[in-house]
């Protein structure tokens, strides 16, 4: 890490950081193992993907959305296991990628489909929306414009505190909805401040697109979503238990074993 980062007597990789620090620490750990979730997420997405381009190219309100229903239900497992690979490296959990990414995967595909599909008839939505508005010859005003960004913004800042519940905790939607509400209530500045890292990474990618939709395999999924969950992680996990919880039900099932045994 010292190829991107100075030289520092107090950073220790021994002990969890805190602020920057631990930034450097989860990259350190854990940058390798993410970037592979990422490509095999978007793998997952390329139905969802080709679906939405349909749609778009043959401006298709009818196609949109079966397509972007269909392709999000195949993308939401996918989704679920990259946030279960960014959760786990935030708590430290041990473990090879490829056997937590197929956990996360067999764990939390039938909760994720519902999801999966919504969020993929959202997705669809906003860029027929954008193609509309921006190059399909419709007219709007600025703020039509900023309606679209801003209920952009709730969606991304929804996202950001639903999918880590999915794949944390088994709690009917009702739960994890009231948690959202009281968490962004409580810490309101700190989700508002980790959605809009969300929303730029969004609009960087979209207004400098194509030539940043090479980027989404390698970067633009998971490195996102773990700088706004490492914004909201601490005060998470302290209000939700996310590390007390997993550890009490993990020790439950076998006494002896950490949270996952590294092969």
């Amino acid at each position: 890490m010292a190829l991107f980062f100075a030289d520092d007597s107090s950073y220790d990789e021994s002990t969890r950081m805190t602020g920057f620090y631990r930034y450097r620490q989860l990259l350190s750990f854990y940058a390798g193992t993410w970037f592979k979730s990422g490509v095999v997420t978007s793998i997952g997405g390329l139905p969802l993907l080709a679906g939405v381009t349909l749609s778009v190219l043959s401006s298709s309100f009818l196609v949109l959305v079966p397509a972007s229903l269909l392709g999000g239900l195949i993308f939401g497992p996918f989704l679920a296991a990259l946030y279960d690979m960014i959760m786990r490296g935030l708590r430290d959990a041990p473990g090879r990628w490829i056997r937590s990414y197929k956990r996360g995967l067999s764990q939390n595909w039938k909760e994720a489909l519902l999801p999966g599909a919504l969020t993929g008839l959202i997705f669809g939505l906003y860029v027929f929306m954008a193609y509309i508005m921006f190059w399909g010859g419709g007219r709007f005003s600025l703020s039509i414009l900023a309606m679209y960004l801003i209920s952009l913004y709730l969606f991304l800042l929804v996202s950001m505190l639903l999918w880590p519940q999915l794949v944390l905790f088994s709690q009917p939607a009702s739960v994890s909805i009231r948690n959202m509400v009281l968490f962004t209530a409580v810490y309101m500045w700190r989700v508002l401040g980790a959605a809009a890292v969300k929303l730029l990474a969004v609009l960087v990618i979209a207004l400098f697109a194509p030539w940043t939709v090479i980027l989404i395999p390698f970067i633009g999924l998971w490195f996102p979503i773990f700088l706004s969950e490492l914004i909201i992680y601490e005060p998470l996990n302290r209000e939700l238990g996310i590390e007390e919880k997993i550890l009490e039900k993990v020790r439950g099932e076998d006494p002896e074993s950490p949270e996952d045994t590294p092969e």
